[in-house]
């Protein structure tokens, strides 16, 4: 089996090391990985905008870039739903968008229900995580058991968390168009934090968004993506 990854915008330039972890980690469990080099934006946040030929034209240069990819692989559940959800959306009636999304799968999701792996090794014995449920992977993906089951499986203790499936406030555009309510949805998230030793979610903007408003409020937390999570499972 072959997959390609899709790294995302926020991994590469903020969170390089999800993109590593992932790599490493499908590597690991006999699974070939192509990063084809002309990969762009996933035009999600020009589609959020409304500016649907500018994330038009992106969807078609991912699809050709990715044409020959037997899986498509993300450490994002947001871009990841963005290529699931709304390529075909943007394309109706393209039989190569709805058979390209059919192909995508954010990484735990691709895990355990591609692979059937719930297992990676015991590399998080004894760590207290805080899962964040990125808006995107929960309510667009269904992704919910899955990071669960692999975090807990490798030792991990996930903490009862009241607000762990609230959005951040992070929203991409949504923070930026409206910064104060983007801020106090953060801060009544934070406010319920429960006492954990990393703070882990599927998705980069959320973490962008948790770590900057923790580091105003002076919370000291290790922020880490979940692949990078997994790799340190498997990896011991």
């Amino acid at each position: 089996m072959r997959v390609a990854l899709f790294i995302t915008c926020l991994a590469d330039q903020f969170y390089a090391e999800a993109g590593v972890a992932a790599v490493r980690l499908l590597r690991a469990l006999g699974v070939g990985v192509d990063f084809p080099e002309d990969q762009t934006c996933c035009g999600q946040p020009a589609f959020n905008a409304g500016h649907w030929e500018e994330a038009r034209a992106l969807a078609r240069r991912t699809l050709r870039v990715f044409q020959e990819a037997e899986y498509v692989v993300l450490p994002s559940g947001s871009c990841a739903s963005m290529l699931r959800n709304h390529y075909p959306e943007l394309l109706p009636g393209s039989r190569e968008a709805l058979a390209f999304s059919e192909r995508v799968y954010e990484l735990s999701q691709f895990l355990v229900r591609v692979l059937g792996v719930e297992r990676l090794g015991e590399g998080l014995k004894g760590v207290r995580v805080a899962y964040h449920h990125g808006c995107h992977a929960l309510r667009e993906l269904g992704v919910r058991e899955e990071p669960l089951t692999l975090l807990t499986n490798a030792g991990a203790e996930v903490l009862p968390w009241e607000a762990a499936e609230e959005c951040c406030g992070f929203g991409g555009l949504f923070s930026v168009k409206l910064p104060e309510v983007s801020l106090a949805m953060a801060d009544r998230k934070l406010s319920t934090l429960p006492a954990a030793q990393v703070l882990t979610s599927t998705d980069a903007g959320c973490l962008l968004h948790l770590s900057g408003r923790m580091a105003k409020r002076g919370v000291n937390l290790r922020v880490a993506p979940l692949a990078t999570l997994l790799w340190e499972a498997y990896a011991g």
